[in-house]
């Protein structure tokens, strides 16, 4: 089966079925503080155990249900390869969201959830870029700035005035995110990953690593990225700090190249059972 962080992988819950879970929750949250507070009888005691084992049970499957969260949120920060440590982190997260989420509320969990993932998965990349708190903080606000029109390239001025710096910290920050979006889009040493079968579609033959880097060249990563679906146009054009048309166009020459490519059949079936 499918795990994350060693987790194992249950399918997204429904609207429909995530309110069926939330009742038991609720119970079962009532019922260990009755157990812990009020002096009750026997029999009343195991009426309430009883409560607080369904309510359990029914916490692991929301959360188990909602460990694709995790998994979308990193590949969407660009980390597909190697991130055990940020899948842990938003692991972390969910589980922070899950102890603080009130099912009364009637508020979706995968809802709640999405930012405490959002807030450790960010703080564990930034640990791993190397970035202090503050700059990472103004790498964030940057790249916020820029998602406000993906079509639009932002002067340093514009940037500086945007967000309240100086033209100089405002440079700054545009070359530290420049050096974020290398380490988030680094290439992987596919040598080094066994030519085995994977569940999670991110190994691969090595003729289909060197395949597309011929045919990409310095656009592997990206093609890689958007074949895969772990990274929209826009977070690529914001990664590289270019429009999201020039991106498109990069991407449309690695898909003609694809095409016209001696092995265009074999890599698409490959492409297709990923």
């Amino acid at each position: 089966m499918k795990t994350v962080a060693g987790l194992t992988l249950l399918p997204p819950l429904s609207a429909a079925a995530e309110r069926e879970l939330l009742p038991l929750i609720a119970r079962g949250r009532d019922a260990q503080q009755r157990l812990a507070t009020e002096d009750l009888t026997e029999s009343e005691r195991r009426r309430l155990r009883r409560h607080v084992t369904a309510g359990s049970d029914a916490e692991s499957t929301l959360l188990h249900a909602t460990l694709g969260l995790v998994r979308r949120r990193v590949r969407e920060r660009g980390f597909s390869f190697e991130s055990e440590d940020l899948e842990l982190a938003g692991v972390e997260g969910l589980v922070n969201a899950l102890r603080r989420f009130e099912p009364a509320k009637g508020t979706r969990f995968s809802t709640y959830a999405y930012p405490w993932i959002t807030k450790l998965v960010n703080q564990a990349i930034r640990q791993k870029a190397g970035f202090s708190e503050h700059e990472m903080s103004l790498i964030l606000q940057l790249q916020k700035l820029l998602r406000t029109d993906v079509q639009k390239h932002f002067g340093v001025k514009e940037i500086a005035a945007k967000m309240g710096i100086s033209v100089a910290l405002a440079r700054e920050v545009v070359e530290m995110n420049h050096r974020f979006a290398d380490t988030a889009h680094r290439d992987v040493d596919y040598e080094s990953v066994p030519a085995k079968e994977s569940t999670e579609s991110v190994e691969a033959p090595a003729w289909v690593i060197d395949e597309l880097r011929r045919l990409c060249g310095e656009d592997f990563t990206a093609f890689w990225h958007y074949a895969h679906k772990t990274m929209s146009v826009e977070e690529l054009a914001q990664g590289r700090g270019i429009s999201r048309q020039a991106m498109a166009k990069r991407l449309e020459k690695c898909r003609k190249a694809v095409r016209s490519s001696p092995e265009a059949q074999r890599l698409q079936d490959w492409l297709v059972q990923q």
